[in-house]
């Protein structure tokens, strides 16, 4: 039976990005030793490289932030189509008949 999808915190994430950058680390050991894939660790070091994953324990990682705006981006597409088509409606059946 196959393990479900694992969710780590942010606080695990900044401490294992930060062993990946500590002078000679080797991301596919660091990895092993915490039980992770190392394509997730690479990942993260990446996210945190591009400034994505901000590194500050106070704030959040700015990747759940950007998917939450990409959520919220779909839905105010979604409502805008439907209201210019309840305005075209609207229009449509105001007009006088002839």
């Amino acid at each position: 039976m196959s393990k479900g999808r694992r969710k780590f915190t942010d606080e695990f994430k900044r401490e294992a990005v930060k062993l990946c950058r500590q002078p000679g680390a080797v991301v596919s050991q660091i990895a092993r030793d915490l039980g992770l894939d190392q394509t997730v660790l690479r990942r993260w070091v990446q996210l945190e490289r591009g400034g994505v994953m901000e590194m500050n324990p106070a704030k959040p990682l700015r990747a759940e932030a950007v998917t939450e705006l990409q959520r919220v981006q779909r839905e105010l597409k979604r409502v805008t189509m439907e209201r210019d088509i309840l305005k075209k409606a609207l229009v449509y059946f105001a007009k006088e008949p002839q």
